[in-house]
């Protein structure tokens, strides 16, 4: 799959952030032309800058997805894309609720930006919204939410991706009409759960909260610990969204919403996640409950990836603990060389598995 991308002009919006500055690397790996368009990294130390991201990619654009005349004259028009990954977003719940106004106009209205952009350029083949698995009426359910399910996020995180589910589904029926139109441009959304990988730097996540207290010789504290999440590694879902706008650019019939979500036994409470990088990292890393305070958060959630299995041959590859492990590796590389080496050698790793199971 992933040689089908070596010569391709792919445009990523929000390259700088934890999810962008891996996908970038994975696109650069696999000979694709990168034009990246986002904001500064949003972290300090960023992953972004700690592998040299920019130096790598054909062209690296700081610019924000609300300023649609940069983006679609000065950035998008130059680069001429024939796929478009869209990644910006304001990520964090608990930010949502300090500035929902901000990310609202950022994860709905940057939505229409980019998808305004895609209709004016005209060469884009293929585009991939990336929202979450945020995005469904949570009811809780013991079982996972498939792609038809009601969208209807609580906090404003959550809705204002929901949002953005709704807008490309109207801008694909409105404006490009869908495949059986004979419309040229393919247009789905892709769906994933709470990712964890190296160089995640981001506040108020576990697997970031759990790197900066061990490093420090402190103990770890969760907020929620009896809260079940579906963690996976960042390279499933991003092997996943590549294997979808490949997969439409090929055949836009496909088109549609995608769920990318880990197999059940990585579906854990966030206390097990915690237990589980404090085993792998060791040294006597250790955690405990906090007050469980601020605004209120899903319980339980859960995805069911039987459409992307089934139509693209996507499946998870590493289970929670190895994804927990592939953390810790990336954490005790002690210079920005070796973590930029790690960063390659999991890609490889991953690739040389998933490659082998879609011959």
């Amino acid at each position: 799959m992933i040689e089908f991308y070596n010569g391709k002009r792919v445009f990523v919006t929000g390259h700088t952030g934890f999810k962008g500055a891996w996908l970038c690397r994975l696109l650069v790996k696999a000979g694709a032309k990168v034009t990246g368009y986002a904001l500064e990294p949003p972290t300090n130390p960023s992953l972004f800058e700690r592998i040299g991201i920019a130096s790598g990619i054909h062209c690296h654009t700081i610019g924000d997805v609300v300023d649609f005349d940069t983006l679609r004259h000065d950035v998008m028009g130059a680069a001429a894309p024939q796929i478009v990954l869209h990644l910006a977003a304001q990520p964090l719940v608990r930010a949502s609720y300090r500035d929902p106004r901000k990310t609202y106009e950022t994860n709905v209205m940057g939505t229409v930006n980019v998808l305004e952009a895609v209709r004016d350029v005209g060469t884009v083949r293929s585009f991939v919204n990336v929202t979450t698995d945020k995005v469904y009426e949570n009811k809780e359910w013991l079982w996972g939410y498939r792609e038809d399910e009601n969208l209807c996020g609580g906090d404003p995180y959550s809705n204002s991706k929901s949002c953005s589910e709704l807008v490309t589904h109207s801008y694909r029926k409105s404006f490009f009409r869908g495949a059986d139109d004979g419309c040229l441009t393919a247009i789905s959304t892709a769906r994933s759960g709470n990712v964890i990988g190296g160089g995640d730097y981001a506040q108020d996540r576990i697997i970031p909260d759990c790197v900066r207290a061990a490093a420090e010789s402190k103990e770890v504290v969760i907020r929620n610990p009896h809260s079940t999440r579906p963690y996976q590694h960042v390279l499933e879902c991003l092997y996943g969204y590549l294997l979808l706008a490949k997969t439409q650019y090929e055949d836009p019939g496909i088109e549609g919403a995608y769920n990318f979500g880990p197999d059940d036994e990585s579906c854990v409470t966030n206390w097990e996640l915690a237990a589980l990088f404090c085993n792998a990292y060791g040294r006597g890393a250790s955690w405990r409950s906090g007050d469980g305070g601020g605004p209120h958060e899903a319980n339980f959630l859960r995805l069911d990836s039987s459409k992307s299995k089934t139509i693209l041959g996507w499946k998870p590859r590493w289970g929670i603990k190895t994804a927990v492990e592939k953390v810790v590796e990336f954490a005790n590389a002690n210079s920005d060389e070796a973590k930029s080496e790690c960063v390659d050698r999991q890609i490889d790793e991953y690739l040389e598995a998933a490659e082998e199971d879609l011959l």
